[in-house]
């Protein structure tokens, strides 16, 4: 079977329960009643999806075979993949890039090695370290978690995703731009690890062990329902000597830049920005421009002596 068949299989099937078939083309339908090219049509009767009722050198005429008229109600099955619900493995280095928050720390250690589901969720402006979490959580349970962006998901995307890949945490970043609509998709994955899913003509239900940790910017813009589902941590910001600290650390762990070039980095951003992204960004453009006219070029020229340092 090719992508796309299973969606063909159900256009023929809406065809043909919409003629008469005996009155109609007693001898099938032919490729050009049903708008597809003869050699898909010979394809699918290879695959064992059609079957030939009628041919001569003027005319062909198929039908649905059973195996066909089945896999257009149901779909094509997939394969059973388990989701694997062991302990995450705990590195004591997880989080070794982020200066402070160690009450976050701990709760988010707890959270995701817990027996039963906790879920926690980060808030707070931007360049709050939530970002730099959800790396370190995603870098311990590697193919065990799923990332995704509030701004680029939607319902159905997450339970297809879900079901999938059967994760055993899902981090989910910029949760308070998901719209309210496919936040629930959420709710009912937090609520007991229930996936339902209704797809052509049947309905689907699994149960998935699944812990969400999610980022937001703004709590105010997320529904009561959604909110009460999470333990809520709000981050504090940064000292500005913290913030140079995490970015040479993200710098030369997670980047492999030079630490007097990250040290560098940190200096120029200091008092600019509190944003470990401009950081990285100046660090990549270096090597082409250097790190001076990276921080020029991206807009980040120095605003206070420290800063120019």
């Amino acid at each position: 079977m090719k992508p796309g068949d299973v969606e063909l299989l159900a256009r023929i099937l809406e065809y043909e329960s919409s003629h008469d078939q005996k009155q109609e083309w007693p001898l099938g339908w032919n490729w050009e009643q049903v708008r597809v090219q003869p050699a898909t049509l010979n394809r699918l009767v290879i695959d064992g999806c059609l079957e030939v009722v009628f041919h001569s050198n003027s005319y062909k005429g198929y039908r649905l075979s059973e195996r066909g008229k089945l896999l257009a109600i149901q779909g094509e099955p997939q394969p059973e993949i388990e989701q694997d619900s062991g302990p995450v493995s705990w590195p004591e280095d997880v989080f070794g890039d982020i200066i402070g928050h160690d009450e976050v720390k701990e709760l988010l250690r707890a959270a995701v090695t817990a027996e039963r589901p906790v879920h926690v969720l980060l808030a707070g402006p931007p360049a709050l370290a939530k970002s730099l979490f959800l790396w370190g959580l995603e870098r311990v349970a590697g193919s065990r978690a799923l990332w995704l962006m509030g701004s680029a998901s939607s319902k159905a995307g997450l339970w297809d995703l879900a079901a999938e890949r059967r994760p055993r945490l899902l981090l989910v970043d910029e949760l308070d731009k998901m719209a309210a609509v496919d936040t629930a998709a959420l709710l009912s994955l937090m609520e007991g690890g229930r996936l339902v899913r209704a797809k052509v003509g049947r309905r689907l239900e699994e149960q998935l062990d699944l812990r969400v940790v999610a980022a937001t910017n703004n709590l105010r813009v997320l529904a009561p329902e959604l909110l009460s589902r999470f333990a809520v941590r709000r981050l504090q910001p940064y000292q500005r000597q913290e913030f140079r600290q995490v970015v040479v650390g993200v710098l030369v762990r997670r980047e492999g830049v030079a630490p007097e070039v990250a040290e560098q980095v940190a200096a120029l951003l200091d008092g600019v920005s509190q944003d470990v992204r401009d950081a990285v960004r100046v660090a990549r453009l270096a090597p082409q421009v250097g790190v001076e006219k990276a921080v020029a070029l991206l807009g980040l020229g120095a605003s206070s002596p420290s800063a120019a340092a």
